[in-house]
């Protein structure tokens, strides 16, 4: 499975996530299911790591209800929202967002988030919970910035024309 994660979701459906990665890790006690799971925004790209535990999220070494910026904080936190305290409850997220600015990295983990969990739990229905909230939790967005031009000074800027 290394472009998709495949699980059972409800009535034996197959769910398919883009962009995750499921695998079992063999511990002491047992295997456990751990999904790395990515996310872009421009130029920002976050990459998520989902284990079972108790319901504890950090972004880059920081808990996700410490994180500075209240706007980006929220747009984070609303995959976990949509999800439930019971989903969000039996995991621990931890990631690692690099590039761009704040809010497209805020983009970025919220995919890795909204991404990870599908393929963790396997459920169709969360899968459609987020597609019916914002199709770009799960299938990105292609919008880029439009490359500078050769001999001007940005995209679409012109030398300044003078009549007279």
């Amino acid at each position: 499975m290394s472009e998709a994660a495949q699980g059972q979701g409800a009535g034996g459906q197959e769910v398919r996530v883009l962009m995750a990665k499921a695998v079992e890790a063999p511990t002491r006690r047992g295997k456990i299911r751990i999904v790395i799971a990515t996310g872009k925004r421009k130029t920002a790209v976050a990459r998520a790591v989902i284990k079972p535990g108790k319901g504890r999220v950090w972004v880059n070494g920081v808990p996700i209800e410490l994180w500075p910026v209240e706007m980006a904080r929220l747009k984070m936190m609303e995959p976990l929202l949509l999800a439930g305290r019971e989903i969000w409850g039996s995991v621990d997220i931890r990631v690692n967002v690099k590039g761009g600015g704040y809010m497209a990295q805020a983009d970025a983990v919220r995919m890795a988030i909204a991404r990870g969990l599908v393929a963790y739990t396997g459920s169709q229905q969360l899968k459609d919970i987020y597609e019916q909230f914002d199709r770009s939790m799960i299938a990105g967005d292609p919008r880029q910035t439009e490359p500078e031009k050769p001999m001007r000074r940005g995209a679409r800027r012109r030398w300044q024309k003078s009549y007279r």
